[in-house]
């Protein structure tokens, strides 16, 4: 049995009811976290049309894989429950160690193939307050307890390990908001070294909606490449969960601060797995079949430090 790296620390998984946060959630469990699951869905009451997952769900599942699942209901767009939820946590817990901010909420509102000048600005809208401002509300609210201790991890959930153009303007723009999201809370907790801000992909995640799109099981999701022969790269979302669960072990996490990293380059850094036994690398299979694309490498980021705030306010800001 692998030994309990996280045992005894407590970790908020906000958006936690399916895909990539349920595993998240799952995969901290695992390494003995207590974990607060939440979301809007609630046995009874589903927030998503179509979609059948609760956080109660996810909670039990952490729970069978050794941790100590929590759920709890909340809109993370509303400031008010954002921060209940955490007074709850400094309540029971004393304490939090961990926050992923993975609220997305945008499946039904993103208009793939519409060029920005038809699209719904009130769909955009919500989209951009779903995906950014709840990661915003939630870090502000959250990151207090991380401060107290003054250690702690903090994730952003995005899509893709690049700077390009993503297909859909509100799209991009929510998926690179988090990706900066993660840098510009990296560069004002320069002070606080013990605790780390970045942000993580996965690849081709074959989560629940998606095998559902492919008409596939988990057992069965290889049927899927009939439809689609890039799925064959694809991945569980626990390989990104056994990700952000690595970065929470490791003690040499602030290395990465304000980056943003994906499963298949951690799964090779860490030396971990996905759950069937496989190390898909997403990365690697669009360049052998489309080309090489610019990564988010350290050449990409040199045009983000040594800014004017760099060097005429290094020390900001002030507390």
């Amino acid at each position: 049995m692998k030994p309990l790296a996280l045992e005894g620390q407590v970790a908020l998984v906000a958006g936690a009811t399916r895909g990539a946060g349920r595993a998240i959630a799952c995969s901290l469990g695992e390494a003995g976290a207590t974990v607060y699951c939440t979301g809007r869905s609630v046995r009874g009451r589903p927030a998503t049309d179509g979609r059948p997952e609760t956080i109660e769900e996810t909670a039990e599942m952490v729970a069978a894989r050794g941790g100590r699942g929590l759920a709890v209901q909340v809109d993370h767009t509303v400031e008010e429950q954002v921060a209940a939820l955490c007074a709850q946590i400094k309540r029971e817990q004393g304490k939090l160690d961990v926050l992923v901010n993975d609220v997305w909420g945008g499946d039904e509102l993103t208009e793939f193939g519409a060029p920005f000048w038809k699209l719904s600005i009130p769909r955009g809208k919500i989209l951009l307050e779903r995906a950014v401002t709840s990661h915003i509300i939630t870090s502000r609210h959250a990151v207090p307890l991380l401060l107290e201790r003054g250690r702690g991890l903090i994730v952003e959930v995005t899509d893709g390990d690049h700077f390009g153009y993503r297909g859909n303007l509100f799209y991009d723009l929510a998926k690179m908001s988090v990706i900066r999201l993660a840098f510009a809370m990296a560069w004002e907790l320069k002070r606080h070294p013990g605790i780390t801000a970045l942000a993580v992909t996965p690849g081709f995640l074959r989560s629940e909606a998606m095998l559902d799109h492919f008409g596939v099981t988990e057992a069965t999701w290889q049927d899927g490449t009939a439809k689609d022969p890039h799925f064959i790269a694809s991945e569980t979302p626990y390989y990104v969960g056994r990700a952000v669960a690595a970065l929470a072990a490791d003690p040499d996490v602030a290395a990465k601060a304000g980056r943003v990293l994906s499963s298949w380059d951690l799964a090779r850094e860490y030396g971990f797995t996905d759950v069937d036994g496989r190390q898909p690398h997403w990365g690697d299979y669009f360049e052998k079949t489309f080309g090489r694309y610019n990564r988010a490498d350290e050449q990409a980021y040199a045009s983000w430090f040594n800014g004017p705030m760099d060097l005429a306010a290094p020390d900001w800001p002030k507390e």
